[in-house]
């Protein structure tokens, strides 16, 4: 049988009610022992102070055979009797009863004695009782010392009581310790720790991280919330890559017009040249028409280059890294956007040729778009300038890329935000906020970081840094 968290909780909370109720209901029954054994002491403590008097009264009268004292005696004798018959009931089922019982059957006898003694005096005068007064003697002493004893019993019986009761508060402070202890263990690991694995995740998600969480098998709250939000996970890193996939689209249909001018330049030059051929097809020039024929096929191999790029920018494909020549990447960015770029605005390419990285380079090429694209729109007026830069870290085993440009900058109070999803610093309806969203993603997933540098109208600088691989041997990218 599994517990959830709530029948858990409860089961704690009322289990924590029943043993503060079990230990209440303890102290209270030891107090009200206390409180009758104080009552018994103090009802001791007459009776020997009732004893000691007429023991007293007794010594008097043995000496000067004084009437008052006699009476003084009885009434003390009387006195005791009253206090031992107001102990008996609530001594009766307690340990001291025995000795109550020997306390009563002691006073009896002392009191026969007496009365004996005072009998005889009347009788026959104060002579011929003496062993009558050794009797009543030693009775008076045992009367005594069994007082006493019950006193000291009594006492010693409160200071057992307290002891008891303090050793059950302390062990049951122990036990409230140990069964607090392991309330808020439980409570941290099942419900604490998952809620701050929770958190943690969900900001890891918001940086474009989608890795799912484990689940424990706890058979409760727990485990149920965590498959819910893995669940939850798969939908969203889901529906982000059909969001890449249409800012993939949002990004084609941008580069659509630079791409037909692209192509209309080598299909004219085609055009051109088969129009030649043509007419130089009866002369028979043989190698004129090679040279023609030559320059068709370069037209042809150029136009196929530039679909082809555009093809493998849009398909869909899983994230692969590949051991590539960042320079390939860059410089066929480079000319996916170069239709795209206003007059005056240079883009400037520092990548060193030998420098490869692992990278994915569809995913890598649609950062390079991104950004540049970001630039272009950044530069208002020309000139302008874009900057695409590389160079190894050799103390991080990094390699460390920039892209800067020359454009109006962004705020001060916006540069944290700007890789947020949805936040844009254009108007409304030039961006949609996801570009730089995609592009943290994709180089989060590359295990590399990007930051941001820049001021109010001085330009932008975009710093990635991208892990080296731990030997280099480049697979050419396709161009």
């Amino acid at each position: 049988m599994h517990l959830n968290i709530r029948q858990k909780v409860m089961l704690g909370f009322f289990a924590g009610i029943l043993g503060v109720c079990i230990i209440g209901g303890i102290s209270y029954h030891y107090l009200r022992e206390i409180e009758l054994k104080q009552k018994i002491v103090e009802k001791a403590n007459d009776l020997l102070q009732y004893i000691l008097e007429a023991r007293r009264y007794e010594k008097n009268y043995l000496h000067y055979g004084s009437e008052e004292d006699l009476k003084e005696n009885c009434r003390y004798i009387q006195l005791g009797q009253e206090v031992l018959d107001k102990i008996e009931p609530e001594v009766k089922d307690l340990k001291g009863a025995p000795q109550l019982r020997l306390i009563q059957q002691e006073f009896q006898a002392y009191n026969q004695l007496m009365e004996q003694i005072a009998a005889q005096d009347k009788e026959k005068g104060r002579a011929g009782h003496r062993d009558l007064e050794e009797k009543l003697r030693e009775r008076g002493k045992t009367l005594l010392d069994l007082s006493e004893q019950l006193v000291k019993f009594e006492r010693q019986m409160i200071l057992n009581i307290i002891n008891t009761l303090k050793t059950q508060l302390f062990g049951s402070l122990v036990i409230f310790l140990a069964f607090g202890g392991f309330l808020g263990v439980i409570v941290s690991r099942k419900i604490i720790r998952p809620l701050r694995i929770i958190e943690n995740t969900t900001q890891r998600i918001a940086q474009g991280d989608f890795k799912p969480l484990p689940v424990w098998d706890t058979r409760d709250e727990t485990q149920r919330v965590v498959e819910a939000f893995n669940r939850m996970v798969a939908e969203l890193e889901k529906r982000q890559d059909q969001l890449v996939q249409a800012k993939k689209m949002s990004s084609l249909g941008v580069l659509t017009a630079g791409i037909a001018h692209q192509l209309n330049n080598p299909l004219n030059n085609i055009s051109t040249s088969c129009q030649i051929i043509l007419e130089e097809l009866n002369q028979g020039e043989v190698e004129f028409i090679r040279k023609m024929l030559i320059n068709v096929e370069q037209e042809v191999y150029r136009a196929r280059d530039i679909v082809k790029g555009l093809l493998e920018f849009s398909r869909v494909r899983e994230f692969a890294l590949k051991r590539i020549p960042l320079e390939d990447v860059v410089r066929r960015s480079i000319r996916l956007i170069s239709s795209q770029v206003p007059p005056g605005i240079d883009i400037v390419e520092e990548v060193p040729w030998d420098l490869i990285v692992d990278i994915d380079a569809q995913r890598m090429q649609e950062v390079f778009l991104n950004l540049l694209m970001n630039a272009v729109q950044a530069i208002k007026e020309a000139p302008g300038e874009i900057k695409i830069a590389a160079a190894v870290d050799k103390e991080r085993q990094e390699a460390m890329i920039t892209v800067e440009d020359t454009g109006v900058g962004i705020p001060k109070e916006e540069l944290d935000r700007v890789f947020d999803p949805f936040f844009t610093t254009k108007e409304i309806g030039v961006g949609t906020g996801l570009g730089l969203s995609i592009v943290y993603g994709i180089i989060e997933k590359h295990h590399g970081t990007i930051a941001v540098e820049s001021q109010k109208g001085e330009g932008t600088r975009f710093i990635i840094r991208l892990p080296l691989p731990s030997t280099e041997t480049p697979e050419r990218a396709s161009s």
